[in-house]
């Protein structure tokens, strides 16, 4: 599987270019609303998520 997202992309660019991780994003509760404006791991740090586990399922969705 190749990595179509990395931790340094802003929230709300990957949303629009791959829609279907905005569900990844709610499941990890990882703000895309107010945080959105933010790269992956800013975010990620800030609301306590594991980064490696939150990319490896972004970018499951974003291949599928």
């Amino acid at each position: 599987m190749s990595k179509l997202i990395a931790k340094d992309m802003i929230i709300n660019e990957v949303i629009r270019k791959f829609p279907k991780t905005m569900k990844v994003f709610k499941e990890f509760k990882v703000d895309s609303c107010c945080g959105g404006g933010f790269s992956i791991e800013k975010t990620a740090k800030t609301d306590g998520v594991n980064l490696e586990d939150l990319l490896k399922a972004l970018n499951e969705v974003a291949s599928s």
